[in-house]
């Protein structure tokens, strides 16, 4: 890496300082406390919407210059109803249990010891992410629930939203009497600043990367703290022989169109072949009128001669957009080495009416999240009851598939005893 601005390396040094240092201080704070602190800032956010959406229509103006693709521009695009919904989030994080003190498991020794597993703060959490500026309302109100300071590198694209929202979350720390530095934007995007942040080994506990390939790879490659990584969403739904077809329609075209650009969109659709024949000419017109580019492999384009050639290349692919793979499979053993092969660890998806092929579906496939008969979409800390997510994680350690308040903690070992020493 080339030398650093020293600006850049004193301003680094500073942030992660003082976010230890709030750490401390909201990690020894109550529960009523952070809860009414999480209020606070929902309150913020409706009485900031105009500074909000201003920086936004400023940063898309940015987009349009620099060429944005549409998928793109849709994550990062702000409305009323998208900061409301900013703001419930928000709500429903300070509603949801709170985790730090919890003792998860207990039991007792045969000297009498009492032993627990209390959970407890992770820290200082570093959120690396691109286009979507919810995320940094949503990250910092996690964090903040579980006890946590964050720090929030978001990307060049939302930098005005993203600053907007952040002031407007200060703001209400303070007026909540927790220090502002619970939740800091990393004020510059310049690439270098992010490689120094990357080492602050010392103040900053865990990193979590929210966005393309590149992105993952490259904090990946250069932190020296640990790192969850939220990879590539190449989501697959796999059509069974004994799918409910009309299902399987509302499904896929669910899981493509109603947000293409969003990780959790399917990108690969497998077919049995027992009902190809009939399902493939239904799914070409109902996606390929919503304006979707159907790439067929040539068992598929045999019944369907107007899909486009497939490539090895499509088969790996994560669009983000309105383009979508399909495939002709000979069974379920065919589609789980299909998603073994191709899949990211993300979200896959069955649609059958066969309880054993649903069961077999959700113990051999190994992704973070597993549908039957529902669309890739719900993989979402929201969808799934945990009021918002820091991302998905696509690695297995420590925490596995969208993270809420508790991935967002670790456990300690407590043990109560009356004297006892070891012999």
């Amino acid at each position: 890496m080339a030398a650093a601005p020293k600006d850049h390396e004193s301003a680094i040094a500073e942030l992660a300082l003082r976010a230890r240092a709030a750490a401390r201080r909201v990690a020894k704070c109550g529960s009523a406390q952070r809860r009414t602190a999480l209020e606070q800032m929902a309150r913020a956010l409706e009485a900031g919407r105009s500074e909000i959406l201003d920086a936004n229509q400023r940063d898309l103006a940015a987009a349009a210059s620099a060429g944005l693709g549409a998928a793109l521009t849709d994550r990062l695009r702000l409305d009323p109803t998208r900061v409301a919904a900013m703001a419930a989030a928000l709500r429903e994080i300070a509603a949801l249990p709170d985790p730090v003190g919890e003792i998860v498991r207990m039991w007792r020794r045969p000297n009498g010891l009492l032993v627990g597993r209390m959970r407890i703060p992770l820290g200082v959490i570093a959120i690396i992410y691109e286009s979507r500026p919810n995320v940094t309302a949503d990250a910092a109100g996690l964090c903040i629930k579980a006890g946590n300071a964050v720090v929030l590198r978001g990307g060049s694209e939302a930098f005005q939203s993203n600053h907007a929202i952040a002031d407007a979350l200060r703001g209400a720390l303070g007026e909540a009497g927790l220090p502002a530095d619970c939740v800091q934007l990393v004020p510059t995007t310049d690439r270098a600043a992010m490689e120094l942040l990357l080492r602050r080994e010392d103040e900053i506990d865990l990193v979590i990367p929210r966005g393309g390939e590149g992105l993952i790879r490259f904090v990946a490659e250069r932190s020296r703290i640990p790192v969850i990584k939220h990879y590539k969403g190449n989501c697959h739904i796999y059509v069974d022989a004994a799918a409910d077809l009309q299902m399987a329609l509302d499904v896929c075209y669910n899981a493509k169109v109603s947000r293409p650009g969003v990780c959790n969109a399917v990108e690969t659709i497998l077919v049995h072949g027992s009902l190809a024949q009939t399902f493939l000419p239904q799914l070409f017109e109902r996606l390929g009128g919503a304006g979707v580019e159907l790439r067929g492999d040539d068992a598929a384009r045999a019944i369907v001669p107007a899909l486009k050639p497939a490539s090895e290349k499509d088969y790996y692919e994560e669009f983000l957009d309105l383009i979508c793979a399909v495939r002709v499979v000979d069974d379920l053993d065919a589609a789980i080495a299909h998603i073994e092969r191709y899949g990211s660890n993300h979200t896959e998806a069955i649609i059958t009416r066969d309880h054993r092929a649903a069961r077999r579906f959700m113990d051999e496939v190994a992704s973070s999240t597993v549908c039957v008969n529902a669309s890739t979409r719900f993989a979402d800390g929201g969808e799934l009851g945990l009021g918002a997510e820091i991302g998905i994680s696509t690695t297995k350690l420590h925490a596995y598939g969208p993270m809420g308040v508790e991935e967002l903690t670790t456990t300690k070992f407590v043990v109560m005893g009356d004297g006892q020493i070891r012999t």
